[in-house]
């Protein structure tokens, strides 16, 4: 039987992915250079993925966050796209560490990665599936780049993804409209309201 991409979510079965919402991402100087993605990440994503930690966690979903991070401190593990354009966060510098607003808990899995979608450069496959997971929310930066490239990678893992539409952005509203469009036909696409509803009615966990 070929599960409802529409279905409600099960949060035993789910988890709530954060996409290098990171220091090194988010800050003072983002707000200069890129004034539509700090504001709109500061006003209404940011917030919204606050809120669908705190549902997820109640729930009982799964919380991973994803942080653009090298292996090496040179970067030379990176991928050839972020070495051609210079993308590189040394492992363990201030840019690798979730902004304090959306601090990791204790116990939440927090994975290094160095290319647009983590299935490429992380083991997150292998651990949802470990821990028994198919649905994936995405949420965090940037609607058309790492958003994007996730959405479709799990797509074709055979994950069911999710993406609220206002708990992610990117640097300007035709950008975050367009990559939505692009990508829709991977992916359910609801709002943080809907979620949020249906991580407050928790349904049993079906194996059969």
């Amino acid at each position: 039987m070929i599960p409802d991409r529409k279905a409600p979510l099960d949060p035993v079965r789910t988890a709530i992915l954060v996409i290098d919402t990171q220091n090194g991402i988010f800050n003072a100087q983002a707000e200069a250079t890129r004034p539509y993605f700090y504001r709109s990440a500061r006003d209404v994503a940011i917030p919204n993925i606050v809120r669908l930690l705190a549902a997820g966690r109640a729930a009982g979903a799964e919380i991973v966050y994803t942080v653009i991070a090298s292996l090496t401190r040179d970067g030379r593990d990176r991928s050839l796209d972020y070495k051609q354009t210079g993308f590189h966060f040394a492992p363990g510098s201030p840019e690798t560490h979730v902004i304090a607003e959306l601090a990791p808990g204790p116990d939440d899995m927090v994975l290094p990665k160095t290319s647009s979608s983590l299935f490429n450069s992380t083991n997150f496959e292998y651990l949802v599936r470990n821990i028994g997971l198919d649905t994936i929310v995405v949420t965090g930066f940037l609607t058309d780049q790492c958003i994007d490239h996730t959405v479709r990678d799990g797509a074709d893992r055979g994950f069911r993804m999710v993406c609220p539409v206002d708990a992610c952005t990117t640097d300007t509203p035709e950008r975050h409209a367009h990559a939505l469009s692009a990508f829709k036909g991977y992916c359910r696409q609801a709002s943080t309201d809907e979620l949020l509803r249906e991580l407050a009615a928790p349904r049993r966990r079906s194996d059969g």
